[in-house]
């Protein structure tokens, strides 16, 4: 009998092609130093939080139009609508928490169908970006409480748990859920996670098929 899955995604580099806070940053002219802190924080060489502040205080004074510049450079990864359509079609739910913005993820999400997201907010006033978030910083912690809350809500065990991401603050998730999947993953992950999977998401559709 198949089970009614909760897939849980990281968002940039894996939901999306994109890191959106270099998409950003191309608007702001951050874009080189912004690249560097962001590698470094997924090879986990920095605390993300403190990496986070560094990149987004480099996007202050940048209009707020940049959100719909952003999301129309966006290119969704291959395969996320076919892994979205293949849960939906075991009953299950699909959620994608982002160490990036809601400012970005938000339309992304709603194109998708998807049942649960969660990312940071940037601070804006009179129309520009402040170079500050709002709110509690999403971070590898918050990634891991995300899928338990929404394995609850939906009333899935976490033997029924996938967590797909690619960098280091990805791996308590994956942790935490019964299958957690590289994708397109840096080393540290390639190294934990359970499955590795490359350049199409639909590979991760067998997976559905085993959880108990």
């Amino acid at each position: 009998m198949t089970v009614s899955p909760l897939v849980v995604l990281d968002c940039d580099s894996t939901t999306i092609q994109d890191e959106v806070i270099e998409l950003l940053a191309d608007a702001a002219g951050s874009r080189e130093r912004v690249a560097e802190v962001t590698e470094r924080a997924m090879r986990g060489e920095l605390d993300f939080a403190e990496s986070l502040a560094e990149r987004v205080a480099t996007l202050a004074g940048t209009p707020d139009t940049v959100f719909a510049e952003a999301y129309g450079r966006v290119r969704l990864s291959p395969g996320i609508r076919e892994l979205v359509a293949a849960v939906h079609e075991r009953g299950g739910k699909v959620g994608v928490v982002s160490g990036g913005f809601h400012e970005v993820l938000d339309p992304i999400a709603e194109d998708l169908g998807l049942d649960f997201w969660r990312a940071n907010r940037l601070e804006v006033a009179d129309g520009r970006l402040t170079g500050r978030t709002v709110g509690p910083v999403v971070d590898g912690s918050v990634k891991a409480r995300s899928l338990r809350e929404w394995a609850e809500a939906s009333g899935i065990p976490l033997s029924a748990t996938v967590a797909i991401g690619d960098g280091a603050n990805d791996l308590e998730m994956m942790g935490v859920a019964a299958v957690g999947v590289g994708y397109n993953a840096k080393p540290i992950v390639q190294q934990r996670a359970d499955v590795s999977i490359t350049d199409d998401l639909a590979r991760a559709i067998p997976l559905l098929d085993r959880l108990a």
